[in-house]
């Protein structure tokens, strides 16, 4: 249950960081500037390391590259989840004329829709969660070029 309950929670905080950071660039009508989602990857970046770092503390001897590697995947697929529900519905119900606000410097004679743009912001969300857990499960994997590595691999 542990194993689960790390990236959950850490993907329920990861959220609920992105959300108050999209709410609070709204307040200044700068969430449809595209520049500032930029932040966003800073906010996974942190929520993933941390994950992954306490998933590491708990597991302590018995860490392994592919449980380590799946915490982290995991909590970024959950906060992408979430935040993607949260756009879905702040585009459509809260403010329903942002999509095309947002899109506005790029209307053309394609049909971008609400569809479309959570499917951009979901892959965005779960492209950052790969190449966060890959990069971060480097630091963290135990390293087999030393005497004690090469008397524990497999």
């Amino acid at each position: 249950m542990k194993q689960f309950s790390i990236p959950i929670k850490y993907g329920i905080a990861i959220a609920a960081g992105l959300i108050a950071y999209f709410l609070i660039l709204s307040l200044f009508g700068a969430h449809k500037q595209p520049i500032f989602s930029l932040f966003n990857g800073v906010i996974m970046a942190y929520g993933m390391y941390e994950a992954i770092k306490h998933y590491r503390l708990i597991e302590a001897k018995k860490f392994k590259y592919e449980k380590g590697f799946m915490a982290g995947l995991l909590t970024g697929f959950n906060a992408t989840i979430i935040f993607t529900i949260f756009f879905g519905i702040y585009a459509t119900e809260i403010k329903p004329d942002f999509v095309n606000e947002l899109l506005s410097m790029w209307r053309s004679d394609y049909g971008i829709g609400i569809g479309i743009v959570l499917f951009v912001v979901a892959v965005m969300g779960f492209a950052t969660s790969i190449i966060l857990t890959l990069m971060y499960m480097q630091l963290f994997k135990d390293s087999w070029n030393t005497k004690a590595g090469k008397r524990h691999s497999p």
